[in-house]
């Protein structure tokens, strides 16, 4: 497996990935994405600010991560300081042909190699209440649980918040 920085190349790629996850995730009850969200143009703002990364497998692009700094405001309700340096996973999707694999673990140590890099101490998530996969991985790589939120830009969804201090 290689994990790299996501290309605009990649694109078609990930959206067949996205097409994939996508109605699995809806059929199992978690409605945190849709046909609408994420898209071609949150991919293309990620690769142009040189923050998707995706794992290779086989040749094929099996799973992807958006690892960013950008925080919600709504993060300040489970009591974190935003105004804190954090790196911050979003977007990860592994394909149902890869799964059970390590590729979101591994996608989730490249957001822990990129916060040594830039010498920040916290790593930060977010998942859907419904994700029950992540809510079991999480903990598994470090994470803490620290609380449930709404945001705004998803109303009527529930998110649990997780963070681990390197």
């Amino acid at each position: 497996m290689l994990i790299r920085l996501a290309t605009l190349q990649d694109i078609p790629q990930i959206m067949e990935l996205i097409a994939e996850v996508v109605p699995a995730m809806i059929a199992s009850g978690n409605l945190q994405w849709d046909n609408n969200y994420p898209n071609v143009a949150v991919f293309t703002d990620d690769i142009n600010k040189t923050q998707l990364w995706v794992a290779e497998a086989e040749g094929q692009i099996a799973g992807i991560t958006a690892i960013t700094t950008d925080q919600e405001p709504e993060y300040t309700k489970v009591g974190w300081d935003i105004t804190e340096a954090a790196v911050v996973t979003h977007r990860l999707a592994v394909s149902s042909q890869y799964r059970g694999l390590g590729i979101a673990a591994a996608l989730l140590q490249q957001a822990e190699n990129e916060a040594q890099r830039r010498g920040i101490k916290t790593l930060r998530v977010d998942t859907n209440a419904s994700n029950q996969a992540t809510q079991k991985l999480f903990p598994k790589l470090g994470y803490i649980y620290a609380g449930e939120i709404e945001l705004d830009f998803r109303p009527g969804l529930r998110f649990y918040c997780y963070e681990k201090r390197l």
